[in-house]
């Protein structure tokens, strides 16, 4: 019978500040099985808390000693719009994932939990999900404990930085999706506080291996 951790222990989270790590951060910092709670930022959020420790941070010039904690929570992401170039999405949604990874890993990390998408393919002839894809490949050979990929669709919730594209898809997509059913309901759009909810939840779970979790999964938490 599987069994939930109880121990208390230590989550670094990062992509804080986006829907869905500012979401997960919330709920971290209620659950009495991290005794700490770190966050590497790009500069301070202004928060407080006993057991919240913020680490400004510099994806160019990395230190090791910064990314030490029990379980890591990936939700870093940008846009192509947002990044600019493919390269700068590459660097966001790739490079900056598996060196967090790598050195965590260096560091005694047991759990790699990252929010990557629906269709994530490493053969997609679709650049997005191909990087998406090719991050998961390589994050299952590196040899954490368990290493879980969240794959969502459409993001709904309330953004800091508002994109119109996307609040346009927000529109349309709580329209059609009462009419996405059988196996069509796959494509549904979800509430990002269920995907920060079912990474919290599978977090303590002692389960080994790499586990793959769809829209559908999400949508039960």
């Amino acid at each position: 019978m599987e069994m939930e951790q109880t121990i208390s222990k230590a989550a670094l989270i990062v992509g804080a500040t986006g829907l869905i790590g500012n979401q997960l951060l919330d709920l971290i910092l209620g659950n009495e099985n991290y005794e700490e709670v770190r966050v590497l930022v790009r500069k301070p959020l202004g928060r407080q808390h006993p057991r919240l420790v913020e680490i400004v941070y510099d994806f160019d010039k990395p230190t090791k000693e910064a990314v030490t904690a029990d379980d890591i929570f990936c939700c870093l992401g940008t846009t192509m719009k947002k990044a600019g170039s493919k390269e700068a999405f590459f660097t966001v949604d790739y490079e900056y994932p598996m060196q967090i990874a790598r050195l965590s890993l260096e560091n005694g990390a047991k759990r790699y939990l990252i929010v990557t998408a629906m269709g994530a393919d490493p053969e997609s002839t679709f650049f997005y999900n191909r990087v998406k894809g090719e991050v998961e490949e390589d994050l299952r050979s590196l040899g954490f404990e368990a290493v879980h990929f969240f794959r969502p669709t459409l993001l709904l919730g309330n953004r800091n930085d508002k994109r119109s594209g996307e609040t346009i898809s927000e529109a349309v997509m709580r329209f059609f999706d009462p009419v996405l059913i059988g196996p069509l309901k796959k494509y549904r759009s979800i509430e990002s506080s269920k995907v920060a909810k079912a990474m919290l939840a599978l977090a303590q779970k002692s389960q080994k291996g790499i586990f793959i979790h769809e829209s559908t999964e999400l949508e039960s938490y």
